[in-house]
């Protein structure tokens, strides 16, 4: 294994951590500036009013893209394993 291969597998790693991570997040910050965008509009400042929405949301969105998560990370195991694999048939 080269360096070659270990910055391949790396930013395949990070590629898949984003595109893993990015539903919830964009939900995340959607749902954070739309709360604060309330709050400041109508004065009322509940510390819990930015949490029990934020965190039901991010758990309906998690239920519903567990089949993508799910599949990314197994494609990349995959991939990830034919190659190790192919390394230790090579060496």
């Amino acid at each position: 294994m080269n360096a070659t291969d270990v910055l391949e597998i790396s930013r395949d790693a990070i590629w898949v951590m984003l595109k893993i991570s990015a539903p919830l997040m964009l939900v995340a910050l959607v749902v954070g500036l739309a709360i604060s965008l309330v709050q400041a509009l109508t004065q009322i400042q509940e510390q819990t009013l930015t949490f029990v929405p934020k965190i039901l949301l991010l758990f309906v969105v998690f239920v519903l893209t567990i089949p993508f998560m799910s599949t990314t990370l197994v494609e990349f195991t995959r991939e990830l394993m034919a190659k190790a694999v192919g390394i230790g048939a090579s060496g």
